[in-house]
């Protein structure tokens, strides 16, 4: 099933991802009621990393804020797969990025908002939400970036 969210997508010039499958023991994404958590999603693209390594030294910070973009697109597969068409998104409530860091980079906010900017394009005022934005040491597999997303549905039937 797809609609106006997913042809937005397609006029960006961007295809919803098959899920990233878990890493470990965790669900891509759950419901609870009307809202819909994503596990961390990482910038796979066709179950690879195509970047590794720290934002400030490996990963320059736009390649990075691309990588965020890539990760809000997976979340959104993700809370697909359990809401079963994100045109029942009502609104993104909160997105928390994970920024794998050098020592001295503190740019993380600008990093996510590859994230939020993807957001924002593809769902409009939906898409405005809350948001952390985090430096870390070391991501699972070396990625760069991370992001997870809470998202509140239209309705809590799936």
């Amino acid at each position: 099933m797809s609609g106006a969210v997913e042809a937005k997508l397609a006029e960006l010039g961007l295809t919803l991802p098959d899920v990233v499958p878990p890493l470990a023991a965790y669900q891509p994404a759950v419901t609870t009621g009307p809202y819909v958590y994503t596990a961390g999603q990482l910038p796979m693209v066709d179950g690879k990393l195509p970047r590794v390594g720290k934002v400030g030294a490996e990963v320059t910070p736009e390649d990075a804020k691309d990588l965020a973009r890539t990760c809000a697109l997976n979340a959104l597969a993700a809370v697909k797969s359990v809401a079963g068409d994100l045109d029942r998104i009502k609104r993104v409530v909160k997105v928390v990025g994970f920024v794998a860091s050098a020592a001295d980079f503190t740019g993380q906010p600008a990093v996510l908002n590859g994230a939020s900017e993807l957001l924002g394009e593809v769902l409009g005022d939906k898409g405005v939400h809350a948001r952390s934005a985090v430096g870390v040491a070391v991501l699972p597999l070396d990625a760069p970036v991370e992001v997870e997303i809470q998202v509140e549905l239209e309705d809590a039937a799936a």
